[in-house]
C-alpha cells in the first residue's frame, strides 16, 4: 500500500500522522510519500528525518492539494493507494484490514472510513452529491440552522455510520483508492486547487462503472483546517472549486452556460455569509 501525505506548514501535526500510519499498518506493507508544498515550518524535514523510511518529495511553490497527490501517486507502485491528511491520525483498526476490505471487494475503487472529530464525533465524510435543491438549501439554510432537512439530506445524516454501504462520494482526508482504477479514469483534476477534487474523482469513478464505499473497518481522527486555518481567502477558495465543478457537470453546454453568472454570485454571496458568521478575517 502506498500512503500519499500532502503536507503544508502543518508542525507535529505531520509527525503525529505518520507514526500513527506506521504503528497500524497490521500486516500492510507500506510505501509512504510525503509530498510538501513549500512549507515554510520546516515540518516535512523534521517529520522524515525522524523517519528516515519516508520519501520526500518538496515542491518550490504551493501546487494545490490535487497536483501534489497526483506526483505522490506518480512516484509510487503500490496497486492501493491511500490518501491521508497530515492533521489526521489513525485511531482505531488497522490499514492491513482497510486493504484486506479493498482486496474483498474488486470492484470498489474508492474507500473511506470513519473519520472522527477531535472531540470524538462522527464527521460525516460519506454522503450524497446533493440535487440543486439541496445543495442551495445546504449553503444559505446550514450556517444558521446545521440540522436543516437540505444538509441532513446532503450529508445522510439519518445513517450511523455503523455499516459498510456504497455512497456517492468520500473524503479526500482519508481515501482508499484502486491504482488499477485511476489507470483508466486518470489522476486527480488538477484544475481544483483545494477542495472538491474528492467529489470529482468519486463521480468519474462511479461514472466509469467503479464503486465508491463506506468501510467502517477503520476509523481517523481529523482535526481540519491545520494547513489553510478559517480564513475568509479559504472559503473563497472552497466556493471556487463548488463552481469549477458546477460548470463541469452542470452548465458545460447549452442553455446551462447562461447559469454560470447567477451560480457564481450565490457561491460569493454564500462565501460572504458563512466568513461573517465565523468572524473570519
Amino acid at each position: 500500500m502506498a500512503v500519499i501525505v500532502c503536507n503544508y506548514n502543518t508542525g507535529q501535526y505531520l509527525s503525529r500522522c505518520l507514526r500513527s500510519a506506521a504503528e497500524s499498518c497490521g500486516d500492510a506493507r507500506l510505501e509512504v510519500v510525503v509530498v510538501d508544498n513549500d512549507s515554510r515550518d520546516g515540518s516535512a524535514v523534521q517529520a522524515v528525518r525522524a523517519s528516515p523510511e519516508v520519501r520526500l518529495i518538496q515542491n518550490p511553490s504551493n501546487r494545490g492539494f490535487a497536483a501534489a497527490v497526483n506526483q505522490g501517486i506518480r512516484a509510487t507502485t503500490a496497486p492501493f493507494v491511500l490518501l491521508l491528511n497530515p492533521d489526521a491520525e489513525i485511531l482505531a483498526g488497522t490499514l492491513g484490514g482497510f486493504l484486506k476490505i479493498a482486496r474483498e471487494r474488486p470492484n470498489a475503487a474508492a474507500i473511506g472510513p470513519v473519520v472522527r472529530d477531535p472531540d470524538g464525533s462522527i464527521y460525516p465524510s460519506a454522503r450524497k452529491v446533493p440535487t440543486v435543491m439541496e445543495a442551495l438549501g445546504h449553503c444559505f439554510v446550514g450556517p444558521f440552522r446545521p440540522d436543516n432537512r437540505f444538509s441532513r439530506a446532503y450529508t445522510m445524516a439519518d445513517w450511523g455510520r455503523r455499516s459498510e454501504r456504497q455512497v456517492e462520494w468520500v473524503s479526500g482526508s482519508c481515501m482508499l483508492l484502486r491504482r488499477e482504477a485511476l489507470e483508466r479514469v486518470g489522476l486527480f483534476d488538477e484544475r481544483f486547487f483545494l477542495y472538491v477534487e474528492d467529489v470529482d474523482m468519486c463521480r468519474r469513478l462511479r461514472g466509469a462503472g467503479w464503486d465508491v464505499l463506506f468501510s467502517p473497518e477503520l476509523e481517523v481522527v481529523h482535526v481540519g483546517g491545520v494547513s489553510t486555518g478559517r480564513s475568509r481567502r479559504m472559503t473563497l477558495e472552497h466556493s471556487r472549486s463548488i463552481y469549477k465543478y458546477f460548470v463541469k457537470y452542470r452548465a458545460a453546454s447549452g442553455w446551462e452556460i447562461g447559469l454560470r453568472p447567477l451560480a457564481w454570485t450565490a457561491l460569493r454571496a454564500r462565501a460572504a455569509l458563512v466568513s461573517w458568521r465565523r468572524g473570519e478575517g
